[in-house]
């Protein structure tokens, strides 16, 4: 176990959305969030200096979305993520969703009825897609700003894993414990959440992958077992809420040339 730390944040909002896709598809569709699940983190050991190391999760929040654009999900958009057509047509819009999801970071004193912050908290997620790529693409698609709350620097965990891996795979050589390149880092892209938990020695992944629910408490492992080893936990992931596609219109409308 590492030694306490003074950490900069009283709280972590775990997220890891699910959203729209198409076989083939990448990172430059224009997705839409269809679950929006988020796990709060707040410390539970902290001493008389503001020093801790241990979190716990204190609440959850999870919504299904129901997408505008392109209502009706794929078959492989249903396969990947467990999500059926009958979840999302039934579910609320994600202005809607947004606006529970506030609710909720005020009845846990996160955020005051005027929207500003009460506590410092961090939005933490796997990779820098899920606020920096999809929450933005959603906005535009729904014609509703990026939240104020909602646009400032995010923890990568993902990016977290791997430089506490770099370090403690250094210290492990300087100490002359491991051979050079004993353990490569793997590229981000394929460094998922069940080779992080086993770069970290914790048990697999519980749940189902792509469950954006059961992706969110894992990835909520990690950070829990990254405060324990006494890493710091701070942003590293700058948000652009005005970045945009090629397939961006005006006033929020997806140009249909690019995915008729």
């Amino acid at each position: 176990m590492g030694k306490r730390l003074k950490q900069v944040y009283d709280a972590f909002l775990v997220l890891d959305v699910e959203a729209t896709c198409v076989e083939g598809s990448d990172f430059a569709y224009p997705n839409e969030i269809i679950e929006w699940p988020v796990c709060l983190l707040r410390w539970k050991d902290a001493n008389v200096k503001g020093k801790t190391r241990e979190l716990e999760i204190v609440a959850e929040f999870r919504s299904f979305v129901r997408p505008t654009w392109r209502p009706q999900l794929s078959e492989f958009c249903q396969a990947l993520t467990g999500i059926t057509q009958e979840q999302v047509d039934s579910a609320s819009t994600f202005p809607e969703v947004l606006q529970d999801f506030r609710k909720f970071l005020e009845e846990h004193e996160l955020l005051d009825e005027a929207g500003h912050r009460l506590a410092r908290f961090c939005f933490c997620s796997d990779g820098p897609y899920d606020i920096r790529d999809f929450v933005v693409k959603q906005c535009f698609i729904s014609k509703i700003p990026v939240p104020a709350w909602l646009s400032g620097d995010v923890m990568d965990v993902r990016r977290v894993v791997g430089e506490w891996h770099d370090a403690n795979t250094a210290a492990a050589v300087e100490r002359r414990q491991v051979n050079v390149g004993a353990f490569p880092l793997p590229r981000r892209m394929t460094f998922p959440i069940p080779r992080q938990l086993h770069a970290l020695g914790l048990e697999p992944f519980v749940g189902r992958q792509h469950s954006g629910i059961d992706d969110t408490r894992n990835i909520c492992r990690l950070v829990i077992e990254l405060a324990r080893r006494g890493w710091r936990l701070e942003p590293n992931t700058a948000i652009n809420p005005n970045r945009r596609w090629p397939w961006m219109g005006k006033r929020g409308k997806v140009l249909e040339e690019y995915y008729s």
